[in-house]
């Protein structure tokens, strides 16, 4: 059977978990500052402890599959069992593999994250849609079949995204407003929430699109890369009650404790929740 869609559990995780995403980012500085080796077993030890003290506790996830996928065919069964945990302790993962191709092979990518019978099998994955909107659609395909969400990038918070993002399309659109648009018209109709998310960066200020695409925005930033909960009205407006921030180092640095990987992952959901409150 059919799992409930993403966007319905997204939304009720948010609303009782609090609207707070973690990134699983276990890079060799991270690893070090936690007194781990960077090989196979500090990535076990690192992933494992992460899902112990929070799968329980915040909305989602956020394994960044570059991580795990460095170790080879080692690191990816790392990634298997981090993904299978955290679902059986109750948060959605999000895989951030930021796939993106054309034809068999965006479903081969579909397949690895978004088929039920796949070991990564996840709640939703992040994409690329700069090879064309359309290009995605064995992805979006895939997600309804599954219940399972789709991030598409939007407005992503490196410099170099907006000499693409920002440029114009044939009818006086941005790229990133053309995207926002098809995830609008994939997410219309749907309640509470669409499975179809955007990925926007909490640095940019003001976003200068409209984001009221009936779908979660995923908006990395918050923490580490200087912006904080405070600021998500002004590059969100209206819509920031849909969004889920990412923190990755905010939290993790507080690690290898445990009960410090909590406290502070209760800290940013707390102070979200009062930014959405207030709107």
């Amino acid at each position: 059977m059919t799992q409930e869609p993403f966007g319905a559990r997204l939304r009720r995780a948010m609303d009782t978990r609090g609207p707070l995403c973690v990134g699983i980012d276990p890079h060799a500085s991270l690893l070090t500052s936690w007194g781990l080796n960077d090989d196979v077993a500090g990535l076990e030890r690192f992933s494992r402890t992460v899902v112990e003290a929070l799968a329980g506790q915040v909305a989602v996830l956020k394994p960044q599959s570059a991580f795990f996928e460095r170790f080879g065919s080692r690191g990816i069964a790392v990634l298997e069992k981090t993904v299978e945990d955290a679902r059986a302790a109750g948060a959605l993962v999000l895989m951030d593999a930021k796939r993106g191709d054309i034809g068999s092979t965006m479903g081969a990518y579909a397949a690895t994250f978004l088929d039920k019978d796949s070991p990564l099998f996840s709640d939703a994955v992040t994409v690329s849609p700069y090879l064309g909107f359309g290009s995605l659609r064995p992805a979006l395909d895939a997600a309804e079949i599954s219940g399972s969400g789709v991030f598409v990038l939007a407005l992503t918070s490196n410099p170099e995204g907006a000499e693409v993002q920002r440029a114009t399309a044939a009818d006086g659109r941005s790229l990133a407003q053309l995207m926002l648009d098809h995830m609008a018209a994939e997410n219309e109709g749907v309640t509470p929430l669409g499975s179809v998310g955007a990925v926007v960066g909490a640095t940019l200020g003001d976003a200068g699109v409209n984001l009221a695409i009936n779908g979660p925005l995923l908006a990395p930033g918050i923490g580490a890369q200087g912006a904080t909960p405070a600021d998500l009205p002004g590059v969100f407006g209206d819509a920031v009650r849909n969004v889920l921030p990412s923190v990755s180092r905010g939290v993790l640095r507080h690690g290898p404790d445990a009960a410090g990987l909590r406290e502070a992952a209760e800290r940013f959901a707390d102070e979200v929740r009062a930014v959405v409150s207030d709107g």
